[in-house]
């Protein structure tokens, strides 16, 4: 968990439902080459967010060299003009919105950032968080939580004019935490972990941990030893050396040494200001400004509710209130179906989806919830996954960044009789989005089901090793199943080879016939994937599962089922019943399949 800031939280809000603006202020959308904002604070201050959010993403470029800087999902800012409407998506604490000046909201499919411009200074939280999501479209792996935040911290210290963009400077108030609080050891702060206490508690250690890892990224920064990182994760990671010897591997310096070196950088007050300008052709003046109506302003607030486990719950009904006012919104059509959607209410989720897309077919969201919801309703079959992969390559066209989308349409191509195509697919979502640990370890299912063991086994074990708890556990149980599923290949295929050789060996009699010698080949592997509607375990540890797609039943053989490769489950179930399932399996003479691997879906 990240620390945005410490908030008061005020006693006495009360929130008018459904959702209503205090005197219905005119709201306007402001578009720069890289950024949406909407607004009801006016179309002056609509222009100056959208700037100094093209400044940020400038920012971050000259310091992340050779970034990618756009998010793998769409953004949309809203600027709200006042404390009351902020309070409005504001995440609830103790039963009560929480006081903020801005807020990252993040999703799958659309991530949010919120400011309230009648404060001093909304930028620092959303910069901070919207640092963390540029770099977890850039690094591949995770590193230490003290350069994340430590990074995240240096790159919320931005500060804008209508010029330039200055980063670098030290916030007065990590001077004041570091002299109150004192300093951590420079060994011990590179140690902390994402599971460590000091990372998860609130409290005075964690509040030091945030402040010491901004100032060693500043120290970094300018000492021009940030390329030195690089021997330092590779020592630290790769190596598997202490944390002493990878510091003195990469900075020339004992910890130590480190420590001493980062005392005197704090009391001497001297840091470097690097001024960056606004990139050429970026000019506020020059930003299109259309109006927003009062029925789509409402149903933009209802698509943020939609996306908040804080205020889920009301959300359809803010986009039913839209739809009295204004039958044919697009936009609330869509969150509607969306919404239903969640609800696993497939049967409203098409109706309100299909009315949106005959209103807006040109709306990459609602292709990718269409495929969203074709996926949701049952096992896929030849008609629904080409109707699938044509919605979600809809949406790719119209959006090339959306990585959900691709990772979807992977996973179904991967099943639906293209597995290379599948997994080029979605290796392009974990371009997008390199350290999305749900794309990884699709992709490792992916590679498993189709018999790259070897590939699987890599994802497997990197993932073995995440922050994560649950997928931590989730992989770690994969790659032992995956090993085991190697180690029956190769017990396999030693056996076809010595039988083979043994057939060769034997001498034929000379009245026998001369014949073509055969070698046992192994029947094809085959892929179902279907609703799992009964397991008879009354032979254990044999078991068999009736497997049903359509019209099509097959009984699938379990040899042992403590012993088969499972995905997506921590372990085989007597009692599984109407599931969702994905089987590779040899077929037999008689019809019925032997599993070789089984994935819960």
């Amino acid at each position: 968990m990240r620390l945005l800031k410490t908030w008061l939280v005020f006693s006495s809000i009360v929130i008018c439902s459904p959702f209503t603006f205090g005197a219905e202020p005119q709201w306007v959308e402001v578009r720069s080459p890289n950024f949406s904002v909407i607004t009801d604070a006016g179309e002056k201050r609509g222009r100056d967010v959208a700037l100094h959010f093209e400044q940020m993403r400038s920012v971050f470029g000259s310091l992340m060299k050779s970034a990618k800087v756009n998010l793998p999902v769409p953004l949309q800012i809203v600027a709200f003009r006042n404390s009351k409407e902020m309070r409005l998506v504001a995440p609830i604490f103790n039963g009560k919105p929480t006081e903020m000046a801005g807020l990252f909201q993040g999703g799958e499919d659309r991530s949010f950032i919120m400011l309230d411009m009648s404060v001093e200074n909304p930028w620092s939280v959303v910069f901070h968080e919207y640092a963390h999501k540029l770099m977890d479209g850039n690094l591949s792996l995770r590193t230490d939580p003290w350069f994340e935040e430590g990074f995240a911290e240096y790159f919320a210290s931005i500060e804008v004019d209508s010029k330039e963009a200055r980063v670098g400077k030290i916030p007065e108030q990590t001077y004041q935490i570091l002299q109150q609080m004192g300093m951590m050891k420079v060994s011990d702060l590179f140690r902390v972990q994402q599971n460590s206490k000091v990372y998860n508690e609130s409290g005075d250690h964690r509040t030091t941990f945030y402040a010491e890892s901004a100032l060693v990224v500043h120290y970094l920064y300018d000492n021009l030893l940030i390329p030195k990182l690089i021997i330092y994760f590779d020592t630290l990671q790769l190596q598997k050396k202490p944390v002493e010897q990878a510091i003195q591997a990469a900075f020339g310096m004992t910890a130590e040494q480190f420590d001493k070196t980062l005392r005197n950088y704090l009391s001497s007050g001297r840091y470097r200001y690097y001024p960056i300008a606004t990139p050429a052709g970026i000019v506020a003046a020059q930003f299109t400004v259309t109006p927003v109506s009062g029925a789509d302003a409402r149903a933009l607030i209802a698509d943020i509710h939609a996306h908040s486990k804080d205020y889920l719950e009301k959300a359809l009904g803010e986009f039913q209130e839209v739809l009295k006012m204004d039958p044919d919104n697009a936009s609330a059509l869509r969150g509607a179906g969306f919404a239903y959607l969640q609800q696993k209410d497939f049967a409203h989720a098409e109706e309100y989806l299909r009315r949106a897309a005959q209103r807006e077919s040109k709306d990459a969201r609602v292709h990718y919830y269409y495929a969203m919801l074709l996926n949701q309703e049952g096992p896929p079959d030849a008609t629904r996954s080409a109707e699938i992969k044509k919605q979600l390559e809809a949406s790719i066209s119209l959006d090339p960044n959306l990585a959900d989308a691709y990772s979807l349409l992977g996973f179904t191509q991967a099943f639906s009789g293209e597995p290379e195509k599948g997994i080029a697919t979605m290796k392009k979502a974990l371009e997008l989005s390199p350290r999305n640990e749900h794309y990884m370890f699709n992709l490792a299912s992916v590679c498993l089901a189709n018999r790259k063991v070897d590939d699987a086994i890599a994802i497997f074990r990197n993932l073995a090793r995440s922050a994560d708890p649950e997928v931590a556990m989730r992989a770690s149980q994969s790659l032992e199943q995956a090993i085991h599923f190697k180690e029956q290949m190769e017990r396999f295929q030693s056996r076809n080879a010595i039988q083979a050789g043994e057939q060769q060996q034997v001498p034929r009699r000379q009245t026998e016939p001369e014949r073509t010698e055969t070698t046992s080949t192994p029947p094809p592997v085959h892929f179902l994937k279907g609703k799992l509607v009964a397991v008879d375990c009354s032979a254990s540890p044999q078991a068999v599962l009736t497997v049903v797609l359509g019209a099509k039943s097959v009984k699938v053989h379990v040899r042992d089922s403590s012993h088969v490769v499972l995905i997506g489950a921590d372990q085989f179930s007597c009692d599984w019943k109407n599931k969702n399932i994905a089987v590779n399996y040899r077929e037999r003479p008689d019809g019925d399949g032997d599993a070789i691997s089984l994935e819960m879906q």
